[in-house]
């Protein structure tokens, strides 16, 4: 089971569900001296939007604030405190689930089967027409949770509608075998329901106010909190209306886009032309069910975790994509992209936290790969996950090549921060070569899951395909046993 705590922050929240969507100002103090983080973060300040009572907020947060601790490897019932335990298979740390005697939903539905010819991999399919996902999907964030009598899977992703095909938002589909998704059609109406969850933020000063999309899910968890009451921390990548001004001249053969856009733009691109970029920062929700989400106002202005670098810096265009990893007690890393101008391509970066919410970036980790290679244009949207055998660091990325074309790569690291190699300079997952297919024009966004348990040892590629006239779907690609290089896109069970 994938599921990553920080020490010491809070053992659960009860929200209002006034909203899907609330604002919260937190920050913690750190318990004991960090040689990485130079600066003493403030100590906890709940602050409550004004659409909701000021004492409501302050009195249900002053009994979930728990004092820090450095023990994340005691998991008796005597640690209060959040935990990280990886291997859990136990009902405490279980999401909620829908109830048989609760209502769900009249917009619930799964997920309907395209044709088989075309759709090897597809597990998830654009919505109906009039749903809020019907234009567009991507950015699959996919958790597997086991119980001792059942296990369900959580997918959080990004969607558009064809009536606001340039607004992306959130949404959550649940599954009982990671492969067949109940999805809902407009926004959720209770804490068992599937669909919309989270929505732009209405602040006009906020960093988030044009589009949304997933990026990590942690999940907080202790020995003494109900398994209803577990804690999900989402990082997300928020976008504004404001314009980033970027010229390239040779350097691709595309046009440069934040976000990008697949059945809207042409995907060819025209040389020399000017990407509209919009500017993107990271950003933190929490919730207690993984469908309400209460926004945590970063140090930024803007309520984002930090901002771009400066103008010489490699990250100066836009930060994209964060995905955390929980390494150990206080040690959190968070990796992101951007596009690094002075070497024209783009590129992952690190950066580092105690608790979470404050941040200290320590620089680009990947670039484009060697001439003539599948990502010789450089690398985006990663997803690291700590194998749970050897704690060696798997990555898995999207690799851009001169072309535009996009497929998934693969990396390695022994500590998680600096020392990454790819795998043979190979794509481990290339686009379909049948015209017809439909992720024969891109792969990108990639999810990583380790199975455990019944799963075996076999690892699962949740990935955004990109076809013909920029349809996009999200599938499934699955490795050989536990060799993680032996992926190969998912075609049913085999008995």
């Amino acid at each position: 089971m994938e599921v990553a705590a920080a020490s010491g922050i809070m053992a659960a929240v009860n929200f209002l569900h006034t909203s899907p969507t609330t604002k919260l100002t937190v920050s913690t103090t750190l318990s004991t001296p960090c040689p990485w983080l130079s600066q003493k973060p403030n100590t906890l300040t709940p602050c409550a939007p004004s659409s909701v009572p000021r004492t409501n907020f302050l009195s249900v947060l002053s009994r979930c604030s728990t004092k820090p601790d450095t023990d994340t490897n005691n998991e008796t019932d005597q640690n209060p405190t959040l935990q990280h335990n990886s291997n859990s298979k136990t009902s405490s740390n279980y999401p909620s689930q829908p109830n048989s005697n609760e209502a769900i939903s009249s917009s619930l539905s799964e997920s309907p089967p395209p044709p088989p010819s075309i759709s090897r991999g597809l597990v998830f399919d654009l919505g109906l027409t009039n749903s809020w996902d019907s234009a567009e999907i991507g950015s699959p964030v996919v958790k597997r949770f086991l119980s001792d009598d059942e296990e369900r899977w959580y997918m959080w992703y990004n969607g558009s509608s064809s009536e606001n095909p340039c607004s992306d938002l959130v949404g959550l589909g649940i599954s009982s075998n990671g492969i067949h998704w109940e999805r809902g059609n407009g926004p959720v109406r209770s804490s068992a329901d599937v669909g919309l969850v989270m929505n732009c933020s209405q602040d006009w000063w906020a960093f988030d106010t044009s589009n949304i999309r997933p990026g990590e899910v942690v999940i907080m968890s202790s020995a003494k909190v109900r398994a209803s009451n577990a804690v999900y921390w989402l990082y997300y990548t928020g976008y504004s209306s404001e314009n980033v001004n970027f010229s390239d001249d040779d350097s691709s053969e595309f046009d440069l886009k934040n976000p990008e856009r697949f059945h809207i733009y042409n995907l060819s691109g025209e040389n020399g032309s000017t990407g509209k970029i919009l500017k993107s920062l990271p950003g933190l929700a929490i919730s207690q069910d993984g469908r309400y989400w209460a926004r945590i106002e970063g140090e930024h202005h803007s309520g984002a975790l930090f901002d771009v670098g400066s103008d010489k810096d490699w990250d100066s265009l836009f930060i994209s994509s964060p995905q955390v990893v929980f390494h150990g007690n206080g040690d959190l890393r968070m990796f992101y992209h951007s596009f690094d101008v002075e070497n024209g391509e783009f590129g992952i970066g690190i950066a580092r936290s105690r608790d979470g919410i404050k941040w200290l970036k320590l620089g680009k980790i990947m670039g484009g790969g060697i001439k003539g290679s599948f990502d010789e244009f450089g690398v985006k949207n990663p997803c690291v996950v700590r194998n749970k055998k050897d704690g060696k660091y798997v990555m898995v990325y999207e690799g851009v090549g001169v072309d535009g074309k996009t497929s998934i790569g693969l990396a390695m690291s022994t500590d998680g921060l600096k020392d990454w190699r790819r795998f043979q300079d190979k794509a481990v997952l290339e686009t379909e070569s049948e015209d017809g297919s439909w992720d024969n024009k891109g792969l990108g966004s990639p999810c990583l899951v380790q199975m455990d348990g019944d799963g075996g040892d076999e690892w699962r590629l949740y990935y955004r395909g990109i076809g013909n006239g920029g349809r996009t779907g999200i599938g499934l690609a699955v490795s050989e046993g536990s060799d993680i290089t032996s992926l190969r896109r998912w075609t049913g069970f085999h008995l």
